[in-house]
Formats: structure tokens, sequence, C-alpha cells
């Protein structure tokens, strides 16, 4: 029986019910998204929702967390005054295992170094009833397909690769720590109604081109920011005759270009895929429900009716994509690659080419990918670049190993990674190059920002599918085209690659983990919770102050930040993972990444009344231990990238009051907003420019502060002028008492009493 199968079966037991009645509130049909999501609303719906506009509360099925995030996550529900989780949970320890020699070494040394970690995790998931995946089991999202996923489900996750169980047709959002404590804690969870944007998939994907080139495609249509506020959904023939996994490939790439969630609707590959997962029974309710597991008719037929945008991609015609560097939406077909090489002066020689991760390491991926390694072996070529295979689950890894995928792959010269994100998280010490050193990367993870691999700047990092970067590692260079080009083998011969073939699912079933998993117990609550006191890494957290019901008044600019300001930025990853139990010493990397608009250099802040440069977190420190809170100013799209809540906690804890920006990425909006800080927009976004160095900083009128009603801000400079600014918010009244509680989490712990 698949896991929380009642669970599953209410879902479903009362889904076409609450259908039926939200379509005939609406007066018109509904997208498969619009079913999902009116099925699983706080309170039955009295009038349509405004897309963009209304937030609504919702009680989804079920949560999960990484390693990394479910440390905070859990050291705040441990506020929330629950003796266990509300809702079926999961904690997966995939982020802490560093890449560097080899799966069994990495995963020794991780298990080793991460003790305390693990042991922290283990006893509270044990304590409050979580699931927990011990490290090697694999990466959160594959883990979740195999096992948790489920058609017209809602599921939220503190990862922004969520979205990846949209490929079994579930509305799965990334959050931060905090949303999931709300879930956790049996509290209803607020979303902003989402727009719709339809994607009309036409064809059949054939040759070289994958699932992922759906998505890179799209990427370079949409920006990292055009699908902000919106739910993806995938319809028409096209998506029928992708993978189940190849779905979820396209899901999960949907978080970089902002999207809410992406979705597919339940078909027969998604039937195959429970099946092969020992989901059966699973599949046989959604087979009893399909006709309520999709659009309804109308809305297939006439999409632009229904759908805010409307794209269509005929796969006949696609190209194979190579996106990057620097930004997963600067897109390359295949084709043009030669070209953007020589007029971008990208370095050709390609050190590095990665496959697997949570986006890419599916049973058809790794099967495809070992095709062509097979074909080249026969051809007498092997790889010319350092080439690595991460696994997404043990489930996975021991099927290719028995079906022999990963003999073949190591035979072309891969090295096999531990089931765990390494180096698309930066968990990855790279031997091969300097920091500093230009150099080409290319992988089949979903992110590339700079850093983001292996914290060098001058790292080249490219996106692809499996097929293309095993294809480019033979080659070695970045403007290969395996589609026309040929090389040369050991003997001197011309030898060309054939399109890949690779089964969608193993014949012969997967190889179950049955090691990787402890499960809830019901006495669980008698277990004592493991955090040294003395311990680096792991700290109890203390409650954020209420607000004391005065306006801001003269608050010293803390940074004023320029051009992309990305999670990555605010709060690192890499090294810092370590910490991430550990508010205090976590908020050393407050900004390290961060440009300060003034002068020009990364990770530094000038003290207003010394006149000093300092890292910012130490002007920070310096702001709160005068019991000065003070504000940062940044550009677009503020926040993109990881759902990681630090870089919330991190401004909060010391001493944060505001975050003003031109706009800003929708979960790290919603991660202030929790942790009781206020995000605010230039009403102008011009009026980002009239903000100077040593500006003192008033946001006047908090008393009156309500929904969709603006906020005043008086900028003070140095020379006497100053400037009246109006500024924005999307602040529900809900969020509002977050922010007059000090956090949603006291308000929470509140109710709970």
């Amino acid at each position: 029986m698949a896991a929380n199968f009642d669970m599953i079966k209410r879902v479903y037991d009362n889904f076409e019910n609450k259908v039926d009645k939200a379509r005939k509130v609406v007066g018109r049909p509904l997208t498969y998204a619009e079913k999902v999501l009116y099925a699983h609303l706080a309170e039955e719906p009295t009038r349509e929702f405004v897309r963009g506009k209304d937030f609504v509360d919702f009680y989804p099925d079920r949560v999960a967390m990484q390693d990394a995030t479910a440390q905070m996550a859990m050291l705040q529900f441990m506020h929330a005054g629950r003796k266990t989780s509300a809702v079926p949970a999961t904690a997966h320890a995939d982020h802490l295992i560093v890449a560097q020699n080899g799966s069994k070494e990495d995963l020794e040394k991780a298990i080793e170094e991460n003790r305390e970690v693990y042991d922290f995790l283990e006893s509270v998931c044990k304590k409050y009833g979580v699931g927990f995946w011990k490290p090697g089991a694999g990466i959160i999202h594959q883990v979740i397909l195999e096992n948790y996923a489920f058609p017209g489900g809602m599921m939220i996750g503190s990862d922004s690769h969520t979205p990846n169980a949209g490929g079994l047709g579930m509305i799965a959002i990334g959050v931060g720590g905090a949303d999931v404590v709300d879930v956790m804690a049996g509290m209803p969870w607020e979303l902003k109604w989402p727009k719709l944007i339809g994607v009309k998939l036409t064809g059949k994907l054939s040759g070289w081109t994958a699932p992922k080139d759906v998505i890179l495609k799209l990427a370079g249509l949409l920006t990292v920011k055009g699908g902000t506020g919106a739910i993806i959904e995938y319809f028409g023939e096209g998506a029928d005759s992708i993978s189940c996994t190849g779905k979820a490939t396209i899901c999960n790439m949907g978080a970089e270009v902002g999207a809410t969630t992406s979705v597919f609707p339940f078909d027969v590959k998604m039937a195959n895929y429970l099946r092969k997962t020992d989901r059966a029974d699973v599949a046989e309710l959604a087979e009893k429900l399909a006709h309520q597991l999709k659009a309804d008719d109308d809305v297939y037929a006439n999409p632009k009716k229904y759908f805010d945008q409307l794209i269509e991609i005929n796969l006949n015609e696609l190209e194979p994509h190579i996106n990057g560097p620097f930004t997963p939406d600067l897109a390359h077909p295949l084709s043009k690659m030669k070209e953007a090489v020589k007029e971008n002066d990208y370095p050709d020689n390609i050190s590095v080419a990665l496959i697997g991760s949570c986006t890419n390491s599916s049973y058809e991926d790794i099967d495809r990918a070992a095709n062509i390694a097979k074909q080249a072996l026969a051809k007498g070529l092997k790889a010319k670049s350092q080439f690595t295979i991460t696994p997404g689950s043990e489930q996975v890894r021991a099927t290719i190993e028995r079906d022999g995928q990963l003999q073949v792959l190591t035979e072309l010269g891969g090295k096999v990674l531990a089931n765990a994100c390494g180096p698309c998280i930066g968990m990855w010490k790279r031997m091969d190059i300097k920091t500093g050193e230009r150099n080409t990367i290319i992988n089949s993870f979903n992110r590339n920002f700079a850093k983001r691999n292996d914290n060098n700047p001058e790292t080249l990092s490219f996106v692809a599918s499996p097929e293309i970067v095993t294809a480019l590692a033979i080659a070695g260079r970045l403007s290969f085209n395996p589609e026309t080009d040929t090389l040369k083998n050991e003997k001197g011969e011309e030898v060309k690659l054939d399109p890949p073939y690779g089964d969608e699912l193993p014949l012969k079933g997967f190889v179950k983990d049955n090691k990787g998993y402890l499960e809830p117990t019901p006495d669980g609550f008698n277990t004592e919770v493991k955090i040294d006191p003395n311990s680096e890494r792991l700290q109890f957290l203390e409650r954020f102050e209420p607000w004391d019901g005065n306006d801001f008044v003269d608050l010293p600019l803390l940074l004023k930040a320029k051009g992309k300001c990305t999670t990555d930025h605010i709060s690192p990853a890499g090294q810092w993972l370590r910490y991430r139990g550990h508010l205090d010493n976590i908020s050393k990397n407050m900004f390290l990444g961060a440009v300060n608009a003034f002068t020009g250099k990364t990770g530094e802040a000038k003290n207003l009344f010394t006149g000093e440069y300092k890292p910012v977190h130490e002007v920070a420190r310096e702001y709160k231990a005068k019991r000065l809170g003070w504000v940062v100013v940044g550009d677009e799209n503020y926040g993109e990238g990881s759902s990681r809540e630090h870089a919330a906690m991190e401004p909060r804890y010391l001493g944060g009051k505001a975050i003003i920006a031109k706009s800003f990425a929708r979960i790290h909006e919603t991660n202030l907003k929790k942790q009781g800080m206020l995000p605010l927009t230039f009403a102008d976004p011009s009026d980002y420019d009239k903000i100077r160095e040593d500006d003192r900083i008033s946001i006047v009128g908090l008393k009156e502060l309500s929904p969709e009603k603006p906020v005043k801000m008086i900028v003070k400079h140095k020379d006497g002028s100053q400037d009246e600014i109006m500024l924005n918010h999307s602040l529900s009244a809900g969020q509002i008492e977050w922010f007059k509680a000090g956090s949603a989490l006291n308000l929470i712990a509140e109710k709970n009493k």
C-alpha cells in the first residue's frame, strides 16, 4: 500500500464534490490547476477569486523539508505548541554531503562531519511524528516523486524545486520553513491566488531533444521572473507523450522562471509510473477520477479564454538547448551554440560535465545517457572532460547498478557521486581549478548563478539535458553539436554519435531502498531532542520581539544592493550550509555576495557613525548593539532563487526592519513577512536612484498599515535635503498581524496555547 494511502483516499473521495461546487460558484469551466486549488481551500468558496490579488487560505495534504531547511523549520516548530505534525511530513538528508572523491567516501565523511545535525534531525523528527530519510537515501524531490506525490494532491516543501512533484499531477509549491511550520501546526496556509500560464505542447520529442529542452526553451521565453505569481499548466498531445519523470524535470525547473509551481494533468504515463513505484492502489483511484484530474473540455478547446498567457511549443520542431552562463534564462538553441561561444568568448574547453541532480536523475535520464556512453565506447571514444554522475535516490542508483548503466558510464570515464545535491547547490570541493580561474562547466542541473556550483565567480556554468551534457563530455567542447558534428576516435577515424534511446521505466522494476527511511513512532513525543549547548552548528531559537507600535524613525541605511540580489547573494550556501541550524553563526554570511551600489564591491557596508567599511553583518551587529534598526534597499526581483528562509531570518535577527526593493521574488517576499519584516516596493521604481549612502530613513504611518494602502518613506540626506517616497506592499490583513506579533510563529504559538 502507498504511504499515507488513507489521506490520499480522503482527498479523492471529496475531490469531485468540491470541484463541482467550485465550478458552480465560478460559473465556468476550470483548468486543472484551479480544480486542485479549489479542492484544497480552507473554506468553501462563495465567489471567484481574483488572480494575482486575493489572498486565499489552503489546507495542503502534506509537507516536505530538506535537511538544510529542516533544521530551522523544526527549531521553529518546537515553539508551535503541538505534540505532532498535523499532516504527513518528511525530512530528507540530502544537502550536507560534499562531493569530492566519490559516493562511498563522500557519504562516510558527511555522516561523520554532520553527525550532530543528523542526530538532531532524527530525534526532533521522531519527537514530532515526522518521517526522516537518512543521508544517502536520495534527494528530496526524487524521493517525494517515488513515494509520496499523487495526482490532484497539494504539497508545500521548504525547497524551491518542490514543484518537481507536478510531474505526477500534484500542486507542489516551494516555500520557506515558516510556511511549513504553519501547516504542520494545523493552521491554514496562505497564498495569493495565482495567475495561470498555459503551455500547449504539440508534436512529440525525437532525436537529441529531451524533456529538459521544453523548460530551457520556456525559460528563454519567460525570463527568470516571467512566471512570478503564476502557475504554469501544461497540456496537449505533446504533454501526454512525455514520461512522468520527464514531466517532473520540466516542473522542477519552472522555479527558474519564478513560477509559483508547474503542473501536468493526470495521464497514462503517470499511472505507469505509480505502478512501477508500487503504488497501484493510488493509480486505480486516480484512474477512476481521471475525468476530474485534468482541465474541463472547453479549456482545452478554447485555452485563450482561460489562461492569462498562452504559449505553444511544437515538440516536433523543438531543438536541444544550452542555457547560461550565470542565469538559467539565457537560452541558446544547440545549432546556435558555436556562434555564441565565438561571440561571447566563452571558454570552449569543458572542464567538468555533470549529470544527475533532483532535476535529471530518473531512470530514463540515466538510461539515455548510458546509451550515448555505450555508443561512444563502441566507436573508440571516451570522455575528454571530467564527468560526474549524481543519482537522485538510492532506488535509482541501485536499479541502474543492477541494469548496467553505471558500469557503462564509469567505463566512459565518469565518477559516481553520492545520492545527494552536491555540486548543484555548491557542495562541491573542486580540485581541478583555482578560484578566479575562468572555465566552463556544463550540467543537467537547474540553477547556474555565479558561484552557485563551485564558489568560483569565474566558472561559466551552462545547463542542458543529460543527453547533451554526456555528448559534450565526450567531445570536451562547448561548441560541439552532436546532431551535426563528428569526433575523431583513438584510431584517428571520424565517427558520429547517434541520437540516444532509453527506457522510461526499468523493465525489471525498481530495486527498493529498505534502509534509508525512519518512520514516525506513536510514542515519539517522549524522545529527547539532541542539541549540544556548546554546538557551533545548532542553537535553540529565541522568539523575535513583537512590533512596539511605533513608526520606524531615522533608521540607517545598511546596504543598497545593486543588480541581481538572489538568496545566494543574501545568504550563500556552500560552506555555510553547516550553520543552517545556528542562526547567530550563519548570520555571519549575511549579504556576503551582494554588490554595494555605492562602492561596487561585494559584501561590504559603511557604518554611518564611524565611516568605516566592514562586512555587512558586522555593521548590522554594531547597529543592533545600539538598539538601532536598519533598512536595506534592493533592485529588481530581489530574493530570486532558493527558498532558504535564512535570507529573511538573518536580517531580522540582526535588527532589520524593512527591505525596500523595486520588486520581490515570491518566496522571499513571503519569508520576510513570516519573520516580521516589512517587504516594501517603490511605487515609482526610479526612486531607487534617490537613495544615497549616508541616508537616514523613516517609514511612517505604520499604525494605519492596511492591505493595499501605500506607506510613506521619508529619506533624510546628509546635506539636509529630504525626499518623500511612496512605497507599496502586498501584506494581507492576516500578514499584518504577523508583523505586529513579531513573526507568524509568535501568532501560531499564541493560538495553540
